[in-house]
């Protein structure tokens, strides 16, 4: 009976939200925050579809749409990036690659440990996959946090409340990833209700926080900002050409 009311309470929020979207036209301004939400509507019912007539397709179905789930995830991470430093275009640019590789350094980590596992195609390596990419996530969230608190650049309603929201459920789909699916039964129940009640919890945020568009208030910090990552960038690059000499030299030798 819980199960079914928090079920029945996402639908509910996610069709809110859309619509408050659509209306407010965030909708464009955070498209794969959307397109996340859009999907996870669709998919409750695509499984229970599989499950009550298709039933031999239903763990097929259940593990495409959660690597789907994971992968479109990072999407907004990324979107959290592209939002909240459009005004520093170098350190967006520093930061997108940063997070490219790191993202796909964790699938490759992932797949690898995953690959020795019976049946790894399936749950083994989906699960893997989403977990590294859920905590590569988190990091990026914390990391994002800490360079606005650096510079005291203010994040806004809209991109703070998505931010902290989805801070929380990536926060709590990391714990039940780990304490379900690597035999943590002590606590099965409460775990079971973990992630479904924290998405729950970052809807009704998300709701109040993207009623109406609000703006990334600008900052003074823009200049500092951008002075730092030109000096860190000819930093990188003064060590890049030392680097070469230094390995031309050792070849010529």
């Amino acid at each position: 009976m819980l199960s079914q009311l928090i079920w029945v309470m996402s639908n509910l929020l996610e069709v809110a939200l859309l619509v408050r979207g659509v209306r407010g036209r965030l909708i464009h301004r955070y498209p794969f925050f959307y397109s996340y939400i859009f999907f996870v509507l669709l998919q409750s019912p695509l499984r229970l579809a599989f499950y009550r007539w298709h039933p031999p397709l239903y763990a097929n179905i259940y593990w495409l749409t959660e690597f789907l789930g994971a992968a479109i995830g990072c999407g907004i991470v990324f979107e959290a990036y592209r939002v909240g430093l459009a005004a520093y275009p170098g350190t967006a640019r520093m930061a997108r690659r940063a997070l490219s590789f790191v993202f796909l350094l964790a699938v490759a980590i992932a797949l690898a440990s995953a690959a020795g596992e019976p049946g790894w195609w399936a749950a083994a390596t989906v699960t893997e996959i989403e977990r590294a990419l859920r905590i590569v996530q988190a990091l990026a969230i914390l990391a994002l946090a800490l360079l606005f608190w650096s510079y005291r650049i203010p994040f806004g309603r809209n991109l703070g409340g998505i931010l902290a929201a989805y801070g929380l459920f990536v926060g709590a789909s990391v714990v039940w990833l780990t304490f379900v699916y690597t035999g943590g039964n002590g606590f099965q129940h409460f775990w079971f209700y973990l992630k479904p009640t924290s998405y729950d919890l970052a809807l009704g945020t998300w709701l109040r926080c993207l009623w109406s568009y609000n703006a990334v208030p600008e900052s003074q910090a823009c200049v500092t900002l951008e002075q730092d990552y030109h000096q860190i960038a000819a930093a990188t690059r003064r060590r890049l050409r030392e680097t070469r000499g230094y390995l031309g030299k050792a070849v010529s030798s």
